[in-house]
């Protein structure tokens, strides 16, 4: 016969495994809410960006240029310096899930240069992406390069929106963040191929 601990042990026991079941069930569903909301916010953001770009009427004008010849070659070196934060990023983020650098202890001050340099990299692309919708517009007809860079540049605040949700949330899954900051590094190289990698070797370099 079972002593009376045992058997009043059996629904704590059930108790708790039902609890933690139901915690899972929980945390995942948060977990996908999350995932919805920021994949919907970001497509929303970026819709918005194409629609603008498409429906305002391109001024044409050129941005202040104080340190450059013409405002396409400021714009393909703030394109660059953008591109070579988001590689910083992209290494200290592989640095801080321990995918590179073996067992060593990541340095105590990585993280915080890894958000400034995500900071950094989208104030310097603003100028860039503000001379492009006002100037130039939504531009679909001039050849496969430029469509790929509108698209792309359609897509890169919406994926950093995405991303900035990820980030800010306590239930996104695992795998989410490395998904949107991934998503959000290959537009960014998508963009600089289609313009800064096609000036310098195409047009000039190192074009100042």
């Amino acid at each position: 016969m079972a002593s009376p601990t045992e058997t009043g042990s059996r629904p704590i026991c059930g108790a708790s495994r039902l609890t933690a079941v139901t915690t899972t069930v929980d945390a995942r569903s948060r977990g996908g809410g999350i995932v919805l909301g920021g994949l919907v916010l970001g497509a929303a953001v970026a819709i918005m960006i194409g629609v603008y770009g498409t429906v305002h009427d391109p001024t044409g004008r050129s941005l202040v240029t104080t340190l450059f010849t013409a405002t396409i070659n400021a714009k393909v070196w703030l394109g660059t310096i953008a591109m070579g934060f988001a590689l910083f990023q992209l290494g200290s983020a592989l640095r801080i899930y321990g995918k590179i650098g073996g067992d060593r202890p990541v340095a105590p001050w990585l993280g915080k240069a890894h958000r400034a340099s995500g900071v950094t990299a989208f104030l310097v692309s603003i100028p860039v992406a503000y001379h492009c919708l006002w100037a130039l517009g939504f531009t679909a007809d001039q050849g496969p390069r430029i469509l790929a860079h509108s698209l792309l540049g359609t897509l890169f605040y919406g994926a950093l929106v995405t991303k900035i949700v990820f980030v800010r949330s306590r239930n996104t899954p695992g795998w989410g963040l490395p998904l949107a900051g991934g998503t959000l590094f290959a537009v960014l190289t998508g963009i600089w191929l289609t313009s800064s990698f096609w000036f310098f070797t195409t047009i000039d370099f190192p074009g100042f």
